[in-house]
């Protein structure tokens, strides 16, 4: 009888094949229908029922299936984030003496990583211990990916180093660029470059992307100079600058920017439309949109087409600007070249036509949406009706309001916190109350800029008590006011003419922890400037001086205005025209 060896390992142990040495035709036809049918019934795994019904075949079979049909199996409830049912299936193998090797292993190491159990994931080197299967780089890095998404970074940088001291695993570029991610993301910026620079003696060179996460780092940490300092070295060892050079787009060195695309040019290394759209949205929120245009004529040029992000990017920029006419016409020139408009597309161009207090073309547009195949989300809404507000359209607004929650959209942050400032900007403080209480009941909204509008709304419309009320409350349900919070009540002390309140709310908000800022100042100072509180006005002067604030537009005026009807005050601030504004 011929035996039929359908499974051997190669030298690393992951992955297996099928041998067909000494095999007759008919045997190796069944054993390739063997490997297809598992290999095909894995394809066809949607749902967490047919991973777990062909589990239970596989193990019930003989000759059972091969080690790579066990991991495609657990790799694709992986990709459906099944995770805890991976590390039960794995379990039952273990226990059935099921054979499994380190790429199945790791697997259950990324499950346990995954759900934020590092811990866990390390107590499965036990099993490669006691299976005689050694750790790989794959297994380190990623519990060392485990430990930085824990934020355990004192372990994860004792980790790495034991296994460097100790010759454990030699790190390759892989695990470099996640040690370095981890610390960059965390604000290491220092230990990131310090890392790069020991890479750079050992075996394992780092290579553009590397030292992108490093120029990152720098970039994020205003560390400006050193970040192109680091930029011009990669040059200099023939790293072509790629996107990773980009960088710098997030902090306008727009002149670097533009040198390093020609540059890129000249060496016949032309970017890919992922990094056109950084660019130009990089330029777009700088307002330097003609030099998108310019960079865009280019690429066509070179055969990068634009896609719809970049559209995207190219109409916001100019919607940023308040040229309508040009955002729109680059919006008919996507739908012209078959590049068809995401929902993202007729956000930003309607929010651009509300900014502009174009309410028709609003609504033009937003009925184009559904004819085109598309449905309108809770953004479309709620720009819509910030439109509307803004105009004074309150009862259209509340229409399309009811209009928005029959389609089954709920209202979230941003619409509630929109709602309430539109009525109360127009008057209709009841309706806006009524919200917030609703909202207070269903306990939807604890974010202090809820509050903050409440406060505001309610200080504007001649309701200070009401509003007090309600700052008084924050402690209570667990908010802490910020400096905007502050400086809403103290504006409304002053404006109820409560100065010493003012004062002592001031002194207050520092106990408190919340420095005052400019603002702060400047609210209490035209309190006793309209009141012409005149000894307090001096005293006040001195004390902002000392602190490096300086007057804004409407306390210059008023100020102006005091000092026409008592030029004698003049000598008595001589720090009127001094400061430094913080």
């Amino acid at each position: 009888m011929t035996r039929i060896s359908l499974l051997r390992y190669s030298s690393n142990g992951i992955f297996p094949f099928l041998s067909f040495s000494a095999i007759s035709p008919s045997a190796s036809a069944f054993a390739i229908r063997y490997y297809s049918s598992f290999h095909c019934n894995i394809e066809n795994v949607k749902c967490l029922d047919d991973a777990l019904s062909l589990f239970r075949r596989m193990i019930r079979t003989q000759p059972l299936p091969s080690v790579f049909s066990f991991s495609k199996l657990l790799k694709t409830m992986v990709n459906m984030k099944h995770y805890s049912a991976v590390i039960s299936l794995v379990r039952k193998m273990l226990k059935l003496n099921i054979p499994v090797n380190n790429f199945i292993l790791n697997i259950v190491i990324n499950n346990y990583c995954l759900m934020h159990r590092s811990d866990c994931g390390f107590s499965m080197l036990a099993i490669y211990l006691k299976n005689g299967i050694p750790f790989d780089v794959v297994t380190f890095s990623t519990l060392l990916r485990g430990l930085f998404a824990e934020n355990k970074i004192k372990d994860a940088i004792n980790l790495f180093k034991k296994l460097v001291r100790e010759d454990i695993c030699e790190p390759n570029d892989f695990m470099y660029s996640i040690v370095m991610n981890g610390l960059s993301k965390r604000g290491h910026t220092q230990k990131t470059f310090d890392l790069l620079r020991v890479m750079e003696q050992g075996s394992t060179k780092p290579d553009a992307y590397i030292y992108n996460i490093v120029i990152d780092a720098l970039c994020k940490d205003r560390m400006l100079d050193a970040a192109f300092s680091l930029f011009e070295e990669t040059k200099q060892k023939g790293i072509p600058p790629n996107f990773v050079t980009y960088g710098f787009c997030k902090l306008g060195r727009w002149e670097e920017v533009r040198t390093l695309f020609f540059e890129m040019v000249n060496l016949n290394i032309y970017p890919d439309v992922c990094t056109l759209t950084i660019v130009t949205d990089g330029l777009c929120k700088e307002g330097k949109v003609e030099d998108v245009e310019e960079v865009m004529r280019h690429m066509i040029r070179k055969g990068v087409e634009p896609n719809v992000v970049t559209y995207n990017v190219i109409i916001d920029g100019y919607c940023l600007r308040g040229q309508m006419d040009r955002a729109r016409r680059h919006f008919d020139s996507m739908i012209g070249k078959s590049i068809k408009p995401d929902i993202v597309s007729y956000n930003i161009l309607i929010n651009g036509y509300c900014k502009d207090n174009k309410l028709d073309e609003t609504m033009h547009l937003f009925h184009e949406i559904s004819r085109n195949g598309l449905r309108p989300d809770s953004f479309t809404y709620s720009i819509i009706l910030k439109g509307l507000f803004d105009v004074g359209r309150t009862d259209f607004a509340q229409k399309f309001f009811v209009k928005m929650q029959s389609t089954g959209l709920k209202p979230n942050l941003c619409t509630n916190l929109i709602l309430l400032r539109g009525y109360f900007q127009n008057g209709l403080v009841e309706k806006a109350m009524s919200l917030f209480h609703e909202l207070e009941i269903q306990r939807e909204n604890t974010d202090i800029e809820f509050h903050n509008v409440v406060i505001n709304g309610l200080c504007k419309n001649g309701s200070f008590d009401k509003a007090h009320v309600v700052f008084e409350k924050l402690s209570l349900i667990g908010l802490f006011p910020n400096v905007i919070t502050y400086n809403t009540i103290i504006n409304g002390f002053c404006l109820e003419g409560l100065l010493d309140e003012s004062k002592n709310m001031l002194r207050k908000m520092e106990e408190n922890g919340c420095s005052p800022n400019n603002g702060t100042y400047n609210v209490v100072l035209r309190g006793f400037l309209k009141f012409s509180k005149i000894s307090e006005i001096t005293t006040f002067l001195k004390e902002m001086n000392e602190r490096g604030f300086s007057f804004d537009a409407a306390t210059a005026k008023l100020l102006i205005h005091l000092l026409a009807e008592n030029p004698s005050l003049l000598n008595m601030i001589p720090q009127f025209h001094s400061g430094n504004k913080k």
